[in-house]
């Protein structure tokens, strides 16, 4: 039994330490807080909308919150990694994928990159 329980905690060890070391970067809720590179006339609105968007790591799903839409979750998956980009696919619930950029500021700021020039701006919620 012992050797049974021994090789149980192992595996649950193996299995939570195996994860992508920009997951755990990723990991909590995070919670829009401006806008970059946005023309003066939409300013204003894109600050207001990127401030009632919210995203949410836990584990390999993530869970999306955009004003006047359904949350939307999905898994995700670490497609590349390079210095403080990051690229992941995210599956959605009825099928196919979408791909995200973010950039890592640091443990608590992110920017998720829209287009080439354009992102908003996360904190990490405490």
């Amino acid at each position: 039994m012992s050797k049974l329980v021994s090789v149980a905690l192992t595996a649950v060890v193996f299995a939570t330490a195996c994860g992508h070391p920009v997951e755990r970067k990723l990991e909590g809720r995070w919670i829009g807080s401006a806008v970059e590179n946005f023309d003066d006339d939409k300013l204003a609105v894109a600050t207001a909308w990127a401030k009632g968007t919210s995203m949410e790591f836990a584990g390999s799903q993530l869970t999306v919150i955009i004003p006047a839409e359904d949350p939307r979750s999905g898994s995700y998956e670490i497609v590349r990694a390079h210095q403080t980009d990051v690229w992941l696919k995210v599956a959605r619930r009825a099928g196919g994928t979408d791909r995200v950029h973010f950039k890592i500021d640091d443990d608590h700021s992110i920017r998720w990159m829209l287009d080439g020039s354009r992102a908003i701006v996360m904190r990490r919620e405490p």
